[in-house]
């Protein structure tokens, strides 16, 4: 199987190859057929997309692309025909595909842009093979699932010169642009601590790799799914949701909702790219003074602090703590006993010399604290909003891509998304820093990484004091399968 597999990457691979150069511009003219139907606009006016992972969030995704009235679902793809079917029903235009490198190969030609929503480890991979194709993309978060990968998307984004969106819809809502607006005129003074919590994760983690190996549904191409990731036996309830806690496939509660709540701390403070981490995870005991040690899960809960450097937004570094598994930091004494911090599960507290304000998850619903200041403030408007919000993050880049690269500004293009991913996943080292063992000549087993701080060398994607974690900057892919740039 895994010989087989290698000649078929190989051989697409180089077809991707060869066909960059035929498919360099951005747009081409369709024949009626390809759009057709009432209505029809000129094919100058509208963008072909081609999806690839179309169930779940991929199937919201596909319609939300077309609600934007100005888009046309041309092709799908997914290895699971089951997960699917209702997405291919609502379009039974499109062409559908299994193997998304068999699609970009064939009908590259005749679409304009790709919506990426696959498992973490496989986004990296489908998206530069489609921007190397001349291919707007659409990413879903995180945008990668190491930082090796995130940076290598950020350079090619500049150098093939196509637009970008990851799916951080949080990034298009009114929430970011109204804090930004409190805080450069001064309201909380200068932001030194943030704090970002979750609920998440709502799946499995801190557990052993399942025993329960199960028969391959007929619907899905195991071997597909499992992409770069190296070859396991199928099993029991890990997709098509339960990967998210598994490091092989998905990035934890942080990759899942780290995007969401971060970003806002990014866009308003200008952050980029963090100095240091330190980590501690929650246990799970199995016996009676007995920590398990489940090193191929997430954890169940984690709290992590980054410090990023001074930005001309702030007057020395920012300390930022993300606290998952239902963990959140103390509650500001300007709230009132019964006022809801964040939306109750999720949200983020900016913590500054002259005060403090929070938002929910999607940066939604920002506040000043304590919430009686929000009665008499009145900042002017100094960033545009994008219409529809949260929602409105679809129609923006479809909007963008039919206007041509650089021509339309979008709310979370790669050169944002590449820095945000990469701090999450810098995070995700210190977190798996806690399970590296060490064994001494004696048989002691001891770990090492754990109640330490891990100083990271931006430049070169490595940790300088702990060599142990620099092997998730950049993973070992399966054979026959390489990230072609």
């Amino acid at each position: 199987m895994d010989k087989t597999n290698k000649d078929v990457n190989a051989a697409s691979r180089r077809a991707f190859i060869k066909n960059t150069a035929i498919a360099g511009a951005s747009f081409m003219i369709f024949p009626r057929h390809v759009l057709g139907g009432k209505g029809f606009t000129a094919p100058s006016d509208r963008l072909v997309i081609a999806g690839i992972g179309v169930g779940g969030k991929g199937a919201g995704d596909i319609a939300s692309f077309y609600k934007s009235g100005k888009a046309d679902i041309g092709f799908l793809c997914d290895v699971d025909t089951k997960r699917a079917a209702a997405t291919v029903k609502a379009f039974p235009k499109a062409k559908f595909y299994r193997d998304w490198r068999e699609m970009l190969d064939k009908e590259h030609k005749n679409f304009d842009a790709v919506s990426i929503s696959t498992p973490d480890h496989s986004h990296a991979m489908i998206t530069v093979a489609a921007m190397q194709l001349g291919k707007h993309v659409y990413v879903q978060k995180p945008l990668t699932h190491d930082i090796y990968e995130a940076r290598k998307l950020t350079e090619a984004a500049k150098k093939y010169k196509v637009v970008t969106q990851m799916g951080n819809q949080g990034a298009s809502n009114d929430g970011p642009r109204q804090m930004k607006e409190w805080y450069d005129a001064g309201l909380i003074g200068d932001v030194h601590t943030v704090y970002a919590w979750t609920d998440r994760p709502v799946w499995p983690q801190g557990i052993p790799w399942s025993a329960n190996k199960a028969e391959i549904p007929a619907t899905l191409d195991w071997d597909l799914w499992l992409n770069n990731a190296p070859y396991k036996e199928y099993v029991d309830k890990l997709v098509p949701f339960n990967w998210r806690g598994w490091w092989d496939y998905g990035t934890g509660a942080l990759g899942d909702m780290g995007c969401h709540l971060i970003e806002a701390p990014f866009s308003v403070l200008g952050l980029k790219y963090a100095t240091n981490v330190q980590a501690s995870v929650g246990s799970v005991y199995v016996d009676e003074f007995k920590r398990g040690y489940f090193p191929e899960s997430c954890p169940p809960s984690s709290h992590v602090t980054l410090t990023f450097p001074k930005t001309p937004k702030t007057q020395g570094e920012v300390t930022l703590h993300w606290m998952d598994g239902g963990i959140q930091p103390t509650r500001p004494e300007e709230l009132d006993a019964n006022d809801v911090f964040g939306d109750g599960g999720n949200g983020t507290l900016f913590i500054g010399t002259k005060g403090k304000m929070m938002s929910s998850t999607y940066s939604a619903n920002p506040r000043l604290l304590p919430l009686s200041r929000n009665k008499d403030i009145k900042v002017p408007e100094k960033f545009a909003r994008v219409a529809g919000g949260a929602n409105g993050h679809y129609a923006q880049w479809v909007e963008a891509c039919i206007a041509g690269y650089g021509k339309k500004e979008v709310s979370s293009p790669f050169e944002i998304a590449g820095p945000l991913t990469e701090a999450l996943l810098m995070a995700n080292l210190a977190i798996r820093g806690n399970d590296v063992q060490r064994t001494s000549a004696d048989g002691k087993i001891t770990y090492p990484g754990r109640n330490i701080q891990l100083l990271w060398d931006n430049d070169n994607m490595k940790v300088t004091n702990f060599d142990d974690v620099n092997q998730y900057v950049k993973r070992e892919y399966r054979k026959g399968w390489t990230l072609g740039i």
